[in-house]
């Protein structure tokens, strides 16, 4: 009989926490899952499934009206009801709560409602009572950022939009990474009159720089005001209860609702993790090794509360590496190369490998491939929205190093391309390749003179 009253104690019930905890009892291992808010973590409840949900509401205001050429006659002015919208996301996200749950029962998984805190190297506390486990795996995500200043606290976080009262007619999202973008165009999908801001030059950085600049051209025709090398001093609420904003250069901006993007930091205060000698960097993120191991031998941890990638395949594909590892004697590591991921702003961002600055920082010679083209759909639908397709070779070799796209459906598109490129593919293969037409995707196969 074990010493323990588990063998394994995940604190976190996210994606990657909950595929570890039933990959790892699927085996007979003992396992706990604790978690004190809800089953499914960030992506199933204020991340990727909800925003999903909005984006595809932000985007009949567009269908609506590019309908007409195709014969369609929609009365003027659709009405969104913002409550059915809300609420039936919530209806939705309850289910997955429930099939989560189930998940984890089925597995044989121990769930433990409550706030977990590390005690010792290989024990933890909920509700009063401590549990004992072989080994303790940290897997509590992260949590919206949003920076100190005169009024902060009147601004709203991506988390809190998914459950507003009211939907604003005007609103002011602060920040420049995806979450900032997307939240805009969601806004701005669903009839709000609405101001994008950002400190520096031009957000989403770390993108390919093409694509920077086409997303800012798409978005501003959709009608988001963009005002980059800006950023809010302090936020005042008025009498009439709107919220005023005093920006860096001294103007004024009046909104229902600030929204600030601006990050996310490691869930990691309070949780005794110093006290147990975990090594932690200064933004509160836990150090691991390539097995997922802290600098305390019994306690591991993965998913964003590392400061990695922050995507949700990712925590998973962590997940499952983890219980390998730890029960089936597996050397392998994780790859964290060529990890195609989205933005879903309107139009869609998909991209997957190098940007043409990091290809020219990486290799010697490099072709650029590239296309901008209004799609089939805008001949009839009236509207300017353009696409963008680019790949990215190194000449030395011939592999596509880098693929990007902004268009609709992009992320679909490209993650077809990431198998491509995972399997080595060079563009002479691509050239080789019939495509599909008519598909706006057939134009990564026709691209035949460099830039």
């Amino acid at each position: 009989m074990s010493q323990f009253d588990f063998d394994l104690f995940v604190i976190g019930a996210g994606s990657g926490g909950v595929r570890a905890a039933r990959m790892a009892a699927t085996q007979g291992i003992r396992v706990a899952v604790a978690e004190d808010m809800f089953l499914g973590g960030t992506c199933v409840n204020v991340g990727c499934v909800p925003k999903k949900l909005f984006v595809y509401g932000a985007h009949y205001s567009d269908e609506f009206h590019e309908s007409a050429g195709f014969g369609w006659n929609v009365p003027a002015k659709p009405e969104f009801d913002w409550p059915t919208l809300r609420d039936n996301k919530t209806q939705e996200i309850k289910r997955l709560n429930g099939v989560y749950q189930n998940l984890l029962n089925n597995s044989g998984v121990t769930i433990v409602d409550g706030r977990a805190t590390i005690t010792a190297a290989q024990e933890v506390e909920v509700n009063g009572q401590r549990y004992s486990a072989e080994r303790i795996l940290v897997a509590t995500g992260g949590w919206p950022f949003v920076p100190e200043f005169p009024g902060s606290e009147l601004a709203i976080n991506s988390n809190d939009v998914f459950a507003l009262d009211t939907f604003p007619n005007d609103v002011i999202v602060v920040g420049g990474g995806y979450i900032a973008v997307e939240f805009a165009g969601i806004f701005n999908g669903l009839g709000a009159n609405t101001q994008l801001l950002y400190r520096k030059d031009l957000f989403l950085r770390g993108f390919d720089n093409d694509v920077r600049q086409f997303v800012a051209e798409e978005v501003t025709k959709k009608g988001i005001d963009l005002h980059f090398n800006t950023d809010i001093e302090c936020i005042e609420k008025r009498a009439d209860g709107r919220l005023q904003a005093t920006l860096n250069n001294g103007t004024t901006m009046v909104a229902d609702q600030i929204l600030y993007a601006t990050g996310r930091k490691a869930k990691t205060s309070n949780m005794g993790l110093e006290r147990a000698g975990v090594e932690l960097r200064p933004d509160g993120s836990i150090i691991v090794d390539d097995h997922f191991q802290s600098s305390v031998a019994s306690i591991y941890a993965l998913g964003d509360v590392t400061g990695g990638i922050q995507l949700t395949p990712v925590a998973l594909a962590e997940g499952m590496t983890l219980v390998a590892q730890l029960y089936n004697n597996s050397s392998k590591t994780l790859n964290y190369d060529l990890i195609a991921s989205a933005v879903f702003c309107q139009p869609n961002v998909g991209t997957v490998g190098l940007s043409e600055e990091q290809a020219r920082e990486h290799f010697v010679n490099v072709e650029v491939y590239r296309s901008s083209f209004r799609a089939m759909k805008h001949t009839l639908s009236g509207s300017d929205e353009k696409t963008l397709m680019k790949l990215i070779v190194d000449t030395a070799t011939d592999k596509v190093v880098g693929i990007h796209m902004v268009g609709p459906d992009a992320g679909e598109v490209i993650q077809g391309m990431a198998i491509a490129m995972k399997a080595g593919a060079t563009k002479a293969v691509f050239d080789d390749t019939i495509g599909i037409h008519p598909t706006a995707a057939e134009e990564f196969v026709t691209m035949r003179t460099p830039l």
